[in-house]
């Protein structure tokens, strides 16, 4: 059982091990050795709100936990949270209920391209991106983003040429893992450009909820965009509860919106999950504050890390962060291979990071981490880290 110290709702760091979590106890598997720091893959180690946890204690308190439908309640609470988080006004219908983010990423390739046909994609990007294009036979087009020391910006000249080629793009916003969250400039030339091209635009939102410096702005509120573009999102990465597979498409346009059921249906996705439901509902109702809390954890870690990094290992710098609770360092300076980088971090840091090259050939060299842990955790990683750095000769 887990003491979570607190009664109130403030987060509270929750030692993870030996609970089945990928992160922790996939760390010999996955990495060749259990003595790792996990800071990989983007999942937090806090207690989730305790609205969300009192939900699913009352459900579990029913016997049954048998096929479950998708109540108004559902519905209600996610029109309700983009009202009140990004000024959004959306219908009821536009929801199309899901597994998960990546699920949908794959039903819309296949609802929306056929094999051979070009899909964007900005790279360096979140794998599965990559993957979904790849397994559909569906042609691969890189528009990779431009990296510089302020951070990652658009090649807005590629993306007009490969658009003419493509018919679907894939858009992640905010972006991981450089963790921009595109500005609103941004997105309309992104927005001009599909509408030129006459192309279908899926955006992955999923860290829609973790923007420091501005409100983010959904892609298919953008003037003339709801007849042809997507917004995917979750609750998953925002309240901690992605072991409950539970998202949703918002999908405005009739036409868009059938042929994305048509290929749910096709891949016999069918009610929900009794408890990821509940949880859904609880969070966007009671989760605010908890939330707010949470950006200002990830805010204080995302500035100790950057700090440190900048001052004790300057070859592997921090890019600026704007949301997300990950980091994304560039190691290039230290002259090591992709291999040899991982190996670094794993054999001689003892750290568990995602390497860059896993995002594409545009991530080469680069590494990401993850700052949704507890601040002790972060300052052994960081003094493992500079050991291994200064051994290795770097200063």
């Amino acid at each position: 059982m887990v003491d979570l110290k607190h009664q109130d709702d403030t987060p509270c760091y929750v030692d993870r091990r030996g609970s089945g979590s990928s992160k922790w106890d996939a760390l010999e598997e996955r990495f060749g050795r259990e003595d790792l720091i996990p800071l990989w893959v983007a999942d937090g180690d806090f207690c989730a709100p305790r609205a969300i946890r009192e939900a699913i204690a009352a459900r579990a308190g029913h016997p049954v936990y048998g096929y479950t439908e998708y109540g108004e309640g559902f519905f209600e609470a996610i029109a309700s949270w983009y009202r009140r988080r990004f000024g959004w006004e959306i219908d009821r219908e536009w929801i199309v209920p899901e597994h998960g983010v990546v699920i949908s990423l794959n039903l819309a390739i296949e609802a929306y391209t056929d094999p051979g046909d070009g899909v964007i994609v900005q790279t360096p990007i979140y794998p599965p991106f990559l993957k979904g294009v790849k397994r559909h036979r569906r042609r691969l087009l890189e528009n990779r983003l431009v990296a510089d020391p302020e951070g990652y910006r658009i090649d807005f000249e590629d993306l007009e040429a490969k658009a003419a080629e493509a018919k679907l793009l894939l858009l992640c916003s905010p972006h991981n893992p450089s963790t921009r969250a595109w500005s609103e400039e941004e997105l309309s030339r992104i927005a001009a450009i599909a509408e030129a091209h006459d192309l279908i635009v899926v955006s992955d939102e999923i860290h829609s909820d973790i923007v420091y410096d501005r409100i983010h702005r959904p892609f298919s509120s953008l003037p003339g965009m709801q007849k042809r573009s997507l917004v995917l999102h979750a609750p998953s990465k925002t309240f901690q509860i992605a072991g409950l597979n539970t998202s949703y498409a918002i999908v405005p346009d009739d036409s868009l919106r059938r042929r994305y059921r048509i290929a749910h249906e096709r891949a016999g996705l069918d009610n929900g999950n009794c408890f990821g439901i509940v949880a859904l509902e609880a969070a966007y109702r009671e989760g605010e504050a908890w939330l707010e809390a949470m950006l200002q954890i990830y805010r204080e870690n995302i500035e100790y890390v950057s700090d440190f990094l900048r001052k004790h290992t300057p070859k592997i710098r921090p890019l600026p962060v704007e949301a997300t609770y990950l980091v994304w360092l560039d190691c290039r300076e230290t002259g090591l291979d992709d291999e040899a980088l991982r190996s670094f971090f794993v054999d001689e840091a003892r750290l568990a990071l995602n390497p860059g090259i896993a995002f594409g050939e545009a991530g080469s060299g680069f590494m990401r981490l993850n700052v949704a842990t507890s601040r002790d955790l972060l300052r052994e990683a960081m003094e493992r880290l500079e050991r291994a750095y200064r051994q290795r000769g770097f200063v």
